[in-house]
């Protein structure tokens, strides 16, 4: 298993699923990918997209302007 980050500050829907999309295509079924982002709707967006997709949100969290999204790449 190996980590990766995905910046998506300053990405407005649906840019940041966009990118989380491609970057997860890059990685290992088992990776970490922590996704940083300005725009609330991600909060939703992305676990949406890993549950369509087969993947597991480990950790959501809500920041100060900022919210992150960790999630484990699926088989």
């Amino acid at each position: 298993m190996t980590q990766h980050s995905l910046d998506a500050r300053r990405l407005l829907c649906p840019l940041p699923v966009i990118r989380t999309q491609d970057k997860v295509k890059q990685l290992l079924a088992g990776d970490q990918l922590t996704v940083v982002g300005t725009d609330p709707g991600i909060m939703q967006d992305i676990p949406t997209w890993c549950r369509i997709n087969g993947h597991t949100v480990l950790e959501a969290v809500v920041g100060d302007r900022e919210y992150t999204i960790v999630l484990q790449v699926g088989g």
